[in-house]
């Protein structure tokens, strides 16, 4: 059985792996960032550390997420530490593994982030795999830069 988060971003009910996810914040105090690119919200600290935070329904719909109760799911990832904007963040769920069926859309360069489909008696989930995802986003190289340059600052 594998654990995954279920959330919102746009319409859409997406899972992130439990063992990717650091903890789930309220939104506040991100610091925007000139100059990046628009799925970018800018920075924040949580526990101390600076993590970038991304905007997922500007990275999958090109359309910003209203952040009025929006959450912040904190994710690890072999690049780095990042936070995910999202509409809800509301439970977490147990399938296994004859539920999730990989799609034909991780072929297509823009969704191989998506590491599946969990089919669910009532819903369909769509899979994000966290690596991927940040990956595949652009302008992540200036995104490190950037973290690296502000930690040094304030040390």
């Amino acid at each position: 059985m594998t654990k995954v988060i279920v959330f919102h971003a746009g319409k859409e009910e997406y899972a992130l792996p439990v063992d990717t996810i650091v903890s789930i914040e309220k939104s506040e105090g991100i610091n925007p960032i000139p100059h990046l690119p628009s799925f970018v919200l800018g920075v924040t600290k949580v526990r101390g550390e600076l993590i970038p935070v991304f905007d997922l329904a500007e990275i999958l719909y090109s359309s910003s997420l209203d952040r009025t109760n929006a959450f912040l799911i904190v994710v690890k990832s072999e690049i780095m530490p990042f936070g995910l904007l999202v509409k809800e963040a509301k439970e977490i769920m147990e399938y296994s593994d004859e539920a999730l069926t990989q799609v034909g859309l991780l072929a297509y360069g823009k969704a191989d982030f998506f590491s599946g489909i969990i089919n669910l008696e009532d819903r369909m989930l769509t899979q994000i795999d966290p690596d991927r995802l940040v990956a595949g986003l652009k302008g992540v190289p200036e995104i490190q830069a950037y973290v690296t340059e502000q930690e040094v600052q304030s040390n």
